[in-house]
């Protein structure tokens, strides 16, 4: 076995002393170590290229073996984003490092062999640096297939941000290996400009620092359906990067906000809404004060028909009868407690939303009376719609609105609209 390694070697160092004393002759004087440095290269990424080229198909075929994601998430994750393929880069380029010295005689010319051993030595940071970046890339798929939004987002992050300073430190290695100098000599004059470097990356950290709070505080997720009053801005989270998230708008438009105004403003999550399968309404309906008054015997009998309102009215009129009977001078409205349109019609419009099998009855409900501007009166009302679907919502606010604004006339209640002159 030695012996036939021993044929091997002295047949390369053949072929390899030929072609070096044939490239002598053919080179320019003073050139010969530029042709003897091209060559060598363009035969050792020929080789490496081969080897490489061989190897891929190999290592993948074995990854196939591994095709469910449901028993093997971890080894699919890492055959989808190529790792394997930098596991032949690696392999390859140790290959040629190995062989390299066979190729030409190294006392030859000594400036060909630092030229290519520091080109080998770049192929591997360039190769590692490939690998780390898959590396990631296998980690997120692997949390893609485990379904885990917020460690997905997180992730995000983390990677976006080692790839940007990734890029950064095996420049600086690269360098240094290229040039043959000490990496601290790049590192300590980099001190000056550090005030640069974080201006620089200043998106990128303030992403950073999103894409963590975003993913331990479970706040949102891409799918997510939210609202940025800031922009006007609602609809569905499409992807979230490190420097830019990207919003679809009910209108099929896409908006892209910056990262970290996920955490420095103001973000409304209606997902909760929407998979709870409930939604707010929350509007008012301003009525002129002028229209407001008692409920005398004519009016208190026409709403005694209203069915939701018959037992209010009845019991009320007890009460009021009752108190009325020790009241001197009891034929003044004024004096006592007594009925107001405005007050009849809010029950009204209470046991209304109370009666609508399209309101979530174990929600809040509320008719309530806002603050007097000089329009008129607001009567809020305040409930929640058991469909949070757009036009299923609309369409139970339209109904519900439409009832009570003609229903208002029943009760001689003037609602207030605002003329404006063009």
């Amino acid at each position: 076995m030695n012996d036939q390694l021993q044929e091997t070697r002295n047949f390369i160092q053949d072929l390899s002393d030929q072609l070096y004393i044939y490239i002598s002759k053919i080179s320019p004087a003073g050139f010969d170590w530029i042709i003897h440095m091209i060559v060598k290269l363009a035969i050792l990424i020929a080789l490496f290229l081969l080897v490489d080229f061989i190897l891929k198909p190999i290592i993948n075929f074995v990854f196939r073996f591994f095709h469910d994601e449901k028993k093997y998430p971890i080894i699919k994750s890492i055959y989808e984003s190529r790792v394997s393929n930098s596991v032949a880069h690696y392999i390859a380029l140790a290959f040629v490092a190995s062989i390299q010295t066979f190729i030409f005689p190294s006392s030859a010319i000594p400036k060909t062999n630092t030229f290519i051993i520091r080109s080998i030595n770049l192929g591997v940071v360039l190769i590692f640096a490939g690998m780390l970046y898959r590396s990631l890339t296998a980690f997120r798929n692997y949390f893609s297939i485990k379904q885990d939004f917020y460690k997905i987002m997180a992730l995000n992050a983390i990677s976006e941000t080692m790839k940007i300073l990734g890029i950064f430190i095996f420049s600086i290695v690269g360098i240094c290996v290229i040039f043959g100098i000490k990496g601290t000599t790049i590192v300590g004059s980099l001190g000056a400009i550090t005030a640069v470097l974080v201006l620089v990356f200043r998106d990128t950290i303030l992403g950073f620092v999103t894409g963590i709070h975003v993913a331990t505080s479970k706040n949102m997720k891409v799918g997510d359906w939210i609202g940025i009053p800031k922009y006007n801005l609602e609809g569905t989270i499409e992807d979230i990067t490190l420097l830019t998230t990207r919003i679809q708008s009910f209108d099929k438009t896409v908006s892209t906000i910056p990262t970290y105004d996920l955490m420095s403003t103001e973000v409304k999550n209606l997902q909760v809404m929407s998979e709870s399968n409930t939604r707010r309404i929350k509007k008012s309906i301003i009525f002129n004060i002028k229209s407001f008054k008692f409920l005398d015997d004519e009016m208190f009998n026409k709403l005694l028909e209203i069915n939701l309102l018959k037992e209010y009215l009845l019991r009320k009129k007890d009460e009021l009868d009752e108190q009325r009977s020790n009241l001197s001078h009891a034929e003044k409205m004024i004096n006592g407690k007594q009925l107001t349109n405005i007050g009849t019609f809010r029950k009204y419009a209470y046991e209304y939303l109370r009666n609508n099998k399209n309101i979530d009855q174990s929600e809040t409900v509320l008719v309530r009376q806002m603050e007097i501007t000089s329009q008129g009166l607001p009567l809020e009302i305040y409930c929640f719609t058991n469909d949070s679907k757009w036009e299923h919502f609309e369409q139970i606010q339209s109904d519900i609105f439409d009832h009570l604004l003609v229903a208002s006339k029943e009760f001689d209640l003037e609602v207030m609209q605002v003329n404006i002159k063009i």
